[in-house]
């Protein structure tokens, strides 16, 4: 694991019901939300990983993860994830983690799957916003590098975003998962500064339409954040 300007990283071998605590810089503890949420014996970083059912989650309240707080002109962020998907039948967007808090416009930064606007469905999506609200002229935010290749139900992959204050792009594997306009795509700006009262770091799900929902179902092998924008060789290096 490369370790300049890793944040957190979570390998999920710890038993369903207690806190899962990264390494790291700082060991912040990821608490079950909607628990116990299982342990699986199938892992990437070792023999488990976490199994995430419709509905479950995992959340660190804002103030115990400032580090997680990246914002500003010149915010930089790289979250990498090792998930084995689930399709389900509830057909929507589902977040990996990040800070985004949809309901109180205090949007920041998180990796999606199946965000599902301009044209996309099951590819690997960048949120990017340096407003915290939607973007001028539409309900939603619109910001975000999207790829252009499906990711593979039940097959483990790595998913990735980063973003170094002038592109977002979108990681499948390994690999720049280049789309014209999309991918990589430029959002100048930074990212938002929600205040004491802004977003916690979710895994799983975010806070949208007055309640959590956007709900990633199947299972979590490794998750990386980054307070700077990877280059493309180590995204490489870190899905091997």
């Amino acid at each position: 694991m490369n370790r300049e300007g890793l944040i957190c990283f979570w390998d999920f071998q710890e038993e369903a019901g207690q806190e899962r605590v990264s390494s790291g810089s700082y060991n912040y503890r990821l608490q079950e939300v909607n628990g116990p949420i299982a342990r699986v014996e199938e892992g990437v970083f070792g023999p488990h990983a976490v199994r995430l059912d419709f509905g479950q989650w995992f959340r660190i309240p804002r103030s115990e993860c400032p580090a997680l707080n990246l914002h500003g002109a010149d915010a930089q962020v790289t979250v990498v994830a090792w998930i084995k998907w689930n399709r389900s039948n509830f057909i929507r967007c589902e977040a990996i983690a990040g800070m985004w808090d949809e309901t109180r416009a205090k949007r920041q930064y998180c990796l999606f799957i199946n965000l599902r606007i301009w044209d996309s469905a099951e590819q690997v999506c960048g949120h990017v916003s340096s407003i915290g609200g939607p973007t001028p002229g539409y309900k939603y935010c619109m910001d975000a590098a999207i790829g252009a290749t499906a990711i593979t139900p039940e097959a483990w992959q790595c998913v990735a975003f980063t973003y170094d204050g002038t592109y977002a792009r979108a990681y499948l594997d390994g690999r720049l998962d280049e789309r014209e306009t999309f991918n990589p795509y430029r959002y100048e700006g930074g990212l938002f500064d929600g205040g004491t009262d802004g977003a916690d770091f979710t895994v799983g799900a975010v806070d949208r339409s007055g309640e959590p929902g956007n709900f990633f179902t199947g299972l979590l092998g490794g998750l990386a954040v980054y307070n700077r924008a990877l280059s493309p060789e180590e995204i490489a290096q870190l899905a091997r």
